[in-house]
């Protein structure tokens, strides 16, 4: 199934940036030149954009299909009522419409996707509630519901979108400066793919660092707004528990983790800030809110 979804996904990819430049002959009867500035520029958005845009849309289908995602429905027991109530009482606290409710299987762990605060999905594991207790939970769902409502998704999108195109961008840029010439000054078209795609590998190091540096910040912001929604004991001892199991116990695939509610991998290139610094953090914006922990 996944390898299915990355080739889906990828044709979607190659078929969005055929399809735009098409769109943009047919419509501004402009012909793209790749060895053009400009044309390296458009040619470098709708790649860098493609992806992620795409991403961003299936976000809610890939999730449920990935994680094994059951939406509830029709609560079948009291877990499921309380988890429906909670996430309706949170939702009208930070003001957003409500979004769907699924559980799924596998280790502690929770997130939020969809592309949309109107078309949003937040997800549970089964196993949170055989670690947590409900105040500990709804901590959690607060967190998530803050991701919805700060549109961490889209913005996520936005600066993927962003790095990607820049990458893209960049990488050809120097290439074409660098790669041997001819006797008309056109660059070898070997050398010059060999050393874009060496500088691509380079320069996406760097570009994954400041996305994950973008990604922890959205991790601090959605801690102090499940304080503000929902007091700071809930979200902050959540946090302390989960801190305590093993690092691959609490693992979220990969497309997944950035909007989970545990990261891991070094600091450097992770999601998720260390959650002693998030504690921390809680523990600030909880005292200036006039709380006690």
């Amino acid at each position: 199934m996944a390898i299915l979804m990355l080739i889906l996904m990828n044709i979607a990819v190659m078929a969005s940036i055929y399809l735009s430049l098409f769109l943009i002959e047919l419509i501004f009867h402009v012909r793209i030149d790749p060895q053009s500035v400009t044309g390296l520029a458009i040619i470098a958005v709708i790649i860098g954009f493609s992806g992620s845009i795409i991403s961003l849309l299936l976000s809610k289908w890939m999730a449920k299909t990935s994680m094994g995602v059951r939406v509830i429905k029709t609560p079948q027991n009291e877990a499921e009522r309380w988890l429906i109530e909670t996430v309706a009482k949170l939702s009208q606290k930070a003001n957003i419409p409500m979004p769907e409710v699924g559980v799924f299987d596998g280790p502690p762990n929770a997130f939020a996707t969809g592309p949309s605060k109107s078309n949003s999905l937040v997800a549970v594991s089964t196993t949170l509630f055989d670690m947590m207790d409900t105040k500990e939970i709804e901590g959690v769902l607060a967190h998530e519901i803050n991701h919805i409502k700060n549109g961490d998704m889209i913005t996520m999108t936005l600066v993927q979108g962003v790095l990607n195109s820049l990458v893209f961008f960049i990488s050809r840029i120097i290439a074409n400066i660098i790669a041997p010439k001819d006797e008309e000054g056109n660059p070898n078209p070997f050398a010059y793919m060999a050393i874009s795609f060496a500088l691509e590998l380079v320069l996406s190091i760097f570009a994954s660092m400041i996305a994950m540096a973008f990604s922890r910040w959205r991790e601090y912001r959605a801690d102090a707004g499940a304080v503000k929604i929902d007091g700071p004991e809930g979200i902050y001892y959540a946090l302390a528990k989960l801190g305590q199991i093993p690092k691959e116990e609490v693992a979220l695939p990969a497309e997944m983790k950035a909007f989970g509610i545990v990261g891991f991998i070094s600091e450097l290139f992770s999601s998720h800030p260390p959650i002693p610094k998030r504690l921390e953090n809680i523990k600030k914006v909880a005292r200036e809110l006039g709380y006690n922990i």
